[in-house]
């Protein structure tokens, strides 16, 4: 089954975990060995820290695949995979790391397992560094659905940094292929809605000043929608240490999703982390493009996969979806083109169309 090894060279571009998580979760669908080196290269704490350890063990166990050189710190990786396997699967960081991320190097893998699959992912939920599990659930979600497949994601615990103690399960079957997306047509916003929280000692009247002062600055540009943020107190028996934060989404005439969130830190006061989130959600408004900054590196992997042409317009390109797109290249033999989008209105505006020929993976276990 195994084929030559791929050789990734994980200091290269965005030069982080993500390089990784596109990497072996590629290699594990498509059965390619891989070696990964320099991994995190030119971070203050290069190598492997322990959300990146456990998404690569998670990866490992569920195609029963091979791994050398996993352990915290370590800078190199051999990965040789086997047939994905479906059934129940635990990815714990130990701490505040992501669940979002474990599961986003997840989910490619078990679309294209021999049977469904149940994942029990434990760390931060609401975590820096990351997208917040609202995010995953209310963005991320219903554009990667349009590849064809559902998956639900059950939120136990909720997980601050520095503790973690977050859970969530991931329940999804695998399919025989994905379908390419079209993300072209942004139309125009229709509501904007979000929440924000506070968890353990956080007095509420935080979470009642982020939301304030969010609808305040997005009032200051958008005067005609009615902006209804939430504020939330989580139950205690659902959030584990303490923590405050918000998203706010913003749905259009076409059914386009875009987000801003932000997370308090100490001594930062409510008001500044709701403009922030604002802030971000306007930012992304501007551009033009029918995803956010945060969608596009994930929907990547996805468009390399599927069969047929998909075709997304963004705004500015990021690193972390130029790097996405090098190492899917790399590693599926998918072609991505990125343009400048020359639709009329655009031209005045930093949007792009990324395009992929996608490789039509079908599954072989199914």
């Amino acid at each position: 089954m195994a084929g030559p090894r791929v050789e990734v060279d994980g200091g290269i571009m965005e030069g982080g975990g993500q390089i990784l998580r596109v990497s072996t979760a590629l290699s594990c669908v498509l059965g390619l060995p891989l070696r990964v080196q320099k991994i995190r290269a030119g971070r203050s704490t290069p190598g492997l820290r322990p959300q990146h350890l456990s998404g690569l063990e998670m990866i490992r166990d569920l195609c029963d695949g091979q791994l050398e050189g996993a352990e915290i710190g370590s800078t190199e990786i051999i990965f040789t995979p086997e047939k994905i396997k479906g059934g129940l699967h635990t990815a714990d960081t130990k701490t505040a790391g992501s669940v979002c991320l474990l599961m986003q190097v997840s989910m490619p893998c078990v679309l294209f397992a021999a049977s469904p699959s149940e994942l029990r992912l434990k760390g931060g939920t609401n975590a820096e560094m990351a997208p917040q599990i609202d995010y995953t659930e209310m963005v991320f979600k219903p554009i990667v659905e349009k590849f064809g497949f559902k998956f639900n994601c059950d939120i136990k615990m909720r997980g601050y940094y520095p503790k973690g103690g977050g859970e969530v399960i991931v329940r999804m079957s695998p399919v025989k292929q994905l379908n390419p997306i079209n993300l072209t047509d942004r139309g125009s916003v229709t509501k904007i809605y979000g929440r924000a929280f506070v968890a353990g000692v956080l007095p509420f009247k935080v979470a009642k000043d982020m939301a304030a002062a969010a609808v305040r600055c997005i009032r200051k540009e958008i005067r005609d929608l009615y902006v209804n943020i939430q504020p939330v107190q989580e139950p205690k028996d659902q959030a584990f240490g303490n923590g405050n934060g918000i998203i706010i989404i913003a749905e259009t005439s076409t059914g386009c999703l875009f987000a801003g969130s932000s997370l308090g830190k100490r001594g930062v006061n409510a008001d500044k982390v709701g403009i922030e989130a604002a802030e971000m959600l306007l930012a992304n408004l501007r551009h033009g493009g029918a995803v956010d900054e945060y969608l596009q590196d994930q929907l990547i992997i996805f468009m390399a996969l599927a069969s047929g042409v998909s075709r997304v317009k963004t705004g500015p390109v990021t690193l972390h979806t130029q790097t996405a797109i090098h190492f899917a290249e790399q590693l599926s033999k998918a072609k991505f083109t990125v343009k400048k989008s020359e639709d009329g209105e655009d031209a005045s505006k930093d949007a792009y169309i990324i395009e992929c020929q996608g490789i039509g993976m079908t599954n072989p276990n199914l």
